[in-house]
């Protein structure tokens, strides 16, 4: 049976990169639409290598006969439209923010939960985690699987791409400005990125946290485990694709590197490049397009009775949004629709 599938924000980055993973995977859809705002309707998308698709007005799509939404717009856009998608009888797999803390809405990272998208019959919703917290819980749940994680502390280090085509435009502008000594412009962040860094991602909240600092928080609890406690300090970095993350774990019980090490190995979806030598790791440059999520610098961390600490990179377009999305759809399509 082929599907017929909607890409929701097909024209932004992750829609971009959805299309691009299902034409790569060769997911089994017999019809594929672009979507996006007004503004956007009339414009092309590539589907694959030699497709073109136009994109359609989502205000006025109706989405009788749809199977699978692939939704990557902003929270309030989801949801307004996910209500309707679903009604049509559509199962809407969202990339935003808004429906991942819902109890009756499953967030999935289908190597570490997979087994979660059964629960999708309750609102025919599925929640995408955010990007920096799937590639934590990636290398976190083969970990928790061997010794329960008692606490991790976890610096992100993220690429622009995570605030969208606007944000990379202000980057490479910004960086060109300092070249040829024009102004400094500032829009979609509030200090200068080039040639900086800045401990600032989403809004901040009233405990002195950023949103994004307390997505890393919550959604780990709900896709691994609600006994862990997580401290998280979100920056960006002047980086166009890929984040990094310092991750420092303390576990309940003593687990050795080398046993760590075979069970990241191990485990799907990871790989360990972990060689304590000049370019023994892997650096968000160098796993952008990548589908993998990549862990080095697999330690001891002695601040702590049972510690150990890693970096962790992936590209954020693929793993950590558009690659995870197809996945689950994936498996929505092989078992339960």
């Amino acid at each position: 049976m082929g599907f017929k599938v909607a890409i929701v924000g097909a024209t932004g980055n992750v829609g971009r990169e959805m299309l691009q993973t299902l034409a790569e995977r060769e997911f089994p859809a017999d019809e594929v639409v672009a979507l996006a705002s007004d503004r956007s309707a009339g414009r092309e998308v590539s589907f694959g290598e030699d497709k073109v698709l136009k994109v359609e007005a989502l205000d006025d799509y109706d989405f009788s006969g749809t199977h699978i939404v692939l939704s990557s717009p902003g929270a309030k856009t989801a949801a307004a439209f996910a209500p309707r998608a679903t009604k049509a009888g559509a199962v809407v797999i969202d990339n935003s923010s808004h429906f991942r803390m819902d109890e009756d809405v499953p967030l999935v990272v289908p190597e570490v939960n997979g087994e979660a998208i059964a629960g999708y019959t309750a609102r025919n919703i599925i929640a995408n985690p955010n990007c920096s917290t799937i590639q934590m819980v990636m290398a976190l749940k083969p970990l928790h699987d061997l010794a329960p994680i008692k606490r991790v502390v976890v610096a992100t280090y993220q690429s622009v791409s995570g605030a969208g085509r606007e944000a990379m435009d202000e980057l490479f502008n910004q960086t060109r400005a300092v070249y040829v000594n024009d102004p400094i412009e500032k829009a979609k962040f509030t200090k200068q990125i080039a040639f900086n860094v800045i401990p600032h991602i989403d809004v901040f909240l009233d405990d002195g946290a950023t949103k994004e600092e307390w997505k890393m928080v919550v959604e780990t609890k709900k896709i691994i485990d609600p006994g862990i406690e997580v401290q998280a300090t979100c920056v960006r970095v002047p980086v166009f694709i890929g984040h990094g993350e310092a991750v420092h774990v303390e576990f309940e019980s003593a687990l050795s590197e080398d046993d760590a090490r075979e069970a990241l190995r191990e485990a799907p979806g990871l790989a360990v490049v972990d060689h304590r030598a000049d370019e023994g790791y892997v650096t968000p440059q160098e796993c952008a397009g990548e589908d993998l999520v990549y862990v080095s610098r697999i330690r001891n961390d002695a601040s702590v009775e049972h510690g150990l600490a890693m970096w962790v990179v992936a590209d954020n377009l693929r793993k950590g949004a558009a690659l995870n999305a197809v996945q689950i759809a994936e498996i929505l399509a092989a078992k339960h629709l």
